[in-house]
This record gives C-alpha cells, structure tokens and sequence, in this order.
C-alpha cells in the first residue's frame, strides 16, 4: 500500500488551472477527524469558487466521523485501501476503483479499514 500511493504521490494534476506536483503539495491533518489528512490539488481560490478537488488519506482503522455539507456536492473514487461509506444510510464498500455521490445535504461517514484509505474528492461548490 505504501509504494502504491509513494508513486502516486509522484503524480502531477495539470489542467486549464495550471500544473501541481503532488509531493510539493503538503499534507493538512484535517481540523476535526484524527488520522485524516489532505492535499488540496485545486481550491475556491484556484476556481473562483466553483469546485474544489483533494486527496484525502485515512490512516488504517480511523474515520472521518458523520458529517453533512449543507452546500456541497461531493464526489468520492477510491484510489487504493479499504473502508466502508455509509451514504444516505447506504453501507457502501470502498476499494480502489468505486467511485460515489454524496448529495448536499447528506450525512456520510468513511471509515478506513486495516490498510488505510485514499480517496479523490471533489466538491462543488468549493469546499475551501
């Protein structure tokens, strides 16, 4: 799992916004959810608002606890690990290749399994 996201974090996200290494972009722990971290690839600023795109970690067995975005949409596509998403009540098995909509609105939870979790999210509008 870890040389498997080491060369993804290798990658580059390059679109109309401009061009952004991953490993020169830092890893936020995310302000609430212990053991979540984020690399924000595009935000509000890069967008005017419109979306934003991150990569999200989750360390193995911990969880980004139930949670509702009252203005976003939100978009998941699991790039490797393991987890569950509990969507609209839904239990939802994550690994690499599932891809979910979180309405806005909805309470979601993810919970990481054994291996940990990484996700591409998006947001729309943007979330920061």
């Amino acid at each position: 799992m870890k040389e498997l996201f080491e060369k993804f974090d290798g990658g580059v996200f390059k679109s109309p916004y401009g061009e952004k290494k991953f490993a020169q972009l830092a890893w936020n722990p995310h302000p609430t959810f212990e053991g979540v971290e984020l690399k924000h690839l595009l935000t509000a600023a890069d967008t005017d608002g419109q979306f934003s795109y991150h990569l999200v970690r989750i360390a193995p067995n911990k969880s980004i606890g139930e949670h509702i975005h009252e203005t976003q949409l939100e978009t998941h596509e699991v790039i490797a690990g393991s987890g569950v998403c509990i969507n609209e009540g839904l239990e939802i098995p994550y690994e690499s290749g599932v891809m979910t909509v979180l309405k806005m609105g909805t309470p979601h939870s993810v919970n990481a399994g054994a291996d940990g979790l990484y996700i591409f999210a998006k947001f729309i509008p943007a979330l920061c």
